[in-house]
């Protein structure tokens, strides 16, 4: 069904489309399948989506169409929410309900255990990436070594677990909120959990709650995008600038919209109209007028505007 859309949709003319899609992505499709969907759907010219979700996973998965995919990195950077359910007891080789059972122990833990053992995957922590990833070694997945029974040395690294809390426990299944830094892996977690109980885990589900500050109670769902009029889709966009919430802003004149949007650093301090952001740093740039976004700037020393990512609208 898919394919046969994509090839009708191959003679059509993709239109400009410029926003973010916050999609309650379903379980069973992958989150490249749930991007073409949607692209076909709104007939877009351009589109990307701001990290992935395993396929057995579901969620809220931001899509970025057109001036919206500039930021579309702030997105993969930012802090991720997560409710699972952890299967414990027993372990599978891809750490989820998609791979093959290795074992299977009796569950015999208390939730004080259980809290004791929490409370040792909270804050910062090391994590060893899983062999079934998209994380590349010699430019290939380490996914398809490991469909090839390879397994390979991967380093630990750094994560931040910055909320762990028990939501429910009827044995076997554990039911999980994480709130949690960019490239944290919960199918580790959940397994690396299972493993200090001495039963050992799989995730049983999977569901992503927030990306940065967008919550799935905005999310739509394809379904519910397909049953729009095709003409009335991308009104269900959010605007360009909606990855943009927690960035400070600085309104421009007129005149300094132009000077910014032709690429110029910008003296504000000289600019007495101008409401200049405490904190320097990464800053959202707004033409006053009209309150168009025009990109983002970092603010430097000395009330200096530096051009980042333009906005190439109105």
């Amino acid at each position: 069904m898919y394919q046969a859309m994509v090839n009708s949709s191959s003679k059509k003319k993709r239109v400009a489309v410029h926003g973010v899609l916050l999609l309650d992505k379903p379980a069973g499709l992958s989150s490249n399948d749930a991007l073409g969907k949607a692209k076909w759907l709104l007939n877009a010219a351009k589109a990307g989506h701001t990290g992935t979700l395993d396929p057995f996973a579901t969620g809220l998965l931001p899509l970025c169409f057109g001036e919206a995919t500039k930021f579309a990195q702030d997105l993969l950077d930012a802090d991720k929410t997560y409710e699972t359910v952890v299967h414990l007891g027993m372990k599978t080789n891809t750490g989820d309900t998609e791979g093959d059972v290795l074992e299977t122990r009796q569950v015999d833990v208390t939730l004080t255990q259980i809290e004791e053992v929490l409370q040792q995957f909270r804050g910062d922590i090391e994590q060893v990436p899983p062999m079934h990833s998209a994380l590349k070694r010699d430019g290939k997945p380490l996914y398809e070594y490991a469909r090839a029974g390879i397994t390979l040395e991967r380093e630990a690294r750094q994560i931040t677990i910055h909320q762990l809390d028990l939501i429910a426990y009827e044995a076997p299944m554990l039911t999980l909120r994480v709130r949690c830094s960019k490239g944290t892996y919960i199918r580790v977690l959940g397994e690396d959990i299972g493993a200090a109980l001495g039963c050992g885990a799989h995730l049983n589900a999977l569901r992503r709650v927030t990306v940065g500050g967008l919550t799935i109670a905005e999310a739509k769902t394809i379904e519910q995008l397909s049953e729009v009029e095709a003409d009335a889709r991308a009104a269900l966009l959010a605007p360009v600038d909606a990855l943009l919430s927690s960035f400070a802003k600085v309104e421009l004149t007129d005149e300094l919209s132009s000077r910014f949007r032709n690429g110029q650093r910008l003296a504000l301090g000289k600019e007495a109209a101008i409401n200049i952001p405490a904190i320097k740093g990464r800053v959202a740039v707004y033409r006053k007028t009209d309150g168009m976004l025009l990109g983002t700037a970092q603010l430097q020393a000395y009330d200096i505007l530096a051009p980042e990512r333009l906005v190439a609208l109105g």
